[in-house]
């Protein structure tokens, strides 16, 4: 086997990421990515960081390797894609609520001329629509690949009945599947164990989870005050008990390993899942982020840590 050239074997060796299969896709997507929420128009929220900061930190994550990114449009107050364009991003998200054939095909048309390109890599639905058919909204989907505008396609939180239904509609019609499901899991949310993570392991789908840091609640102390007005404020102040006695244990795991607390989190989490989708406010956040690569917890550990949880009310299906 030939050697690689030398601006490729250069860039490899440098790369602070690892990257894996998107479920049964032949995508690569690194670990972490990017999420891009509290990115765009400040106005919007003062925890939002405009161009001026955004450009350099996306820049930051891409040259350390970070190769995937998330975004959400749909609702006029997202101004991320003004910013993403620049760096011609290829993810996308679909309008709330309408998954019609119409609202789909427009929504892709939409991005592709805001990114100018001439597809997108993963295109992802958001939730679940009771109002239309699946048949439609999969034929739809199907249709969008077929076409060239969309390679692979992704779901995001819904209950799993309903994503099974998906599946198996596209299944049997001999259509496109999705690779893919976004939901919400972390050290302090785990009901997707219930049956979602379970229902895409056994058939080959990525978990990509959102809130793995819990809005950086599981990246500092519960005494600790946020860094950012969205996260102002000490955890106590919000969280169940048990969600205080996790953190604190994250806590005391990361002094006693001398790692951050962040660290302990992710190598909890990223044994769990595909990749984790990670907002930064900061290029220090981002190398702390991709500082957990490589780290792995012990059984005991991980148990110790996942003891004090109880169950919950499942959060943001309909």
């Amino acid at each position: 086997m030939s050697s690689l050239p030398p601006g490729v074997a250069k860039s490899l060796n440098e790369t602070k990421v690892d990257y894996r299969l998107l479920g049964a896709s032949g995508l690569r997507v690194s670990v972490p990515i990017v999420g891009c929420m509290s990115i765009g128009n400040p106005e919007w929220a003062n925890w939002v960081i405009g161009p001026e900061k955004a450009i350099p930190l996306l820049k930051a994550a891409y040259d350390r390797g970070v190769n995937t990114a998330w975004s959400c449009v749909g609702e006029e107050q997202f101004h991320a894609y003004p910013i993403l364009d620049k760096l011609r991003q290829t993810k996308d998200y679909v309008n709330q609520f309408d998954l019609s054939r119409s609202a789909l095909f427009t929504a892709v048309n939409k991005s592709l001329e805001r990114l100018e390109t001439d597809y997108i890599d993963v295109f992802w639905i958001h939730r679940f629509d009771p109002y239309t058919p699946i048949e439609e909204t999969m034929r739809a989907l199907h249709d969008l690949v077929t076409a060239g505008r969309i390679r692979y396609i992704g779901a995001s939180s819904m209950w799993t009945w309903q994503f099974a239904m998906m599946q198996f509609c596209a299944e049997k019609n001999g259509w496109t599947k999705f690779v893919a499901m976004q939901n919400h899991y972390s050290l302090l949310y785990r009901e997707e164990e219930r049956e979602m993570n379970k229902f895409c392991e056994a058939t080959g789908v990525a978990i990509i989870p959102w809130g793995p840091l819990a809005e950086g609640k599981l990246a500092r102390p519960a005494k600790a005050q946020g860094t950012t007005s969205r996260s102002a404020g000490t955890v106590v102040e919000t969280l169940r008990p048990e969600s205080v006695d996790i953190i604190n244990r994250v806590e005391e795991l990361a002094k006693r390993k001398d790692w951050t607390m962040s660290q302990v989190t992710l190598a909890w989490t990223q044994k769990r899942v595909t990749s984790p989708i990670i907002g930064f406010s900061s290029v220090e956040r981002l190398d702390e982020a991709l500082s957990a690569r490589g780290k792995e917890l012990t059984a005991e550990e991980e148990a110790y840590l996942e003891k004090p949880y109880t169950p919950l009310e499942v959060e943001g299906h309909f």
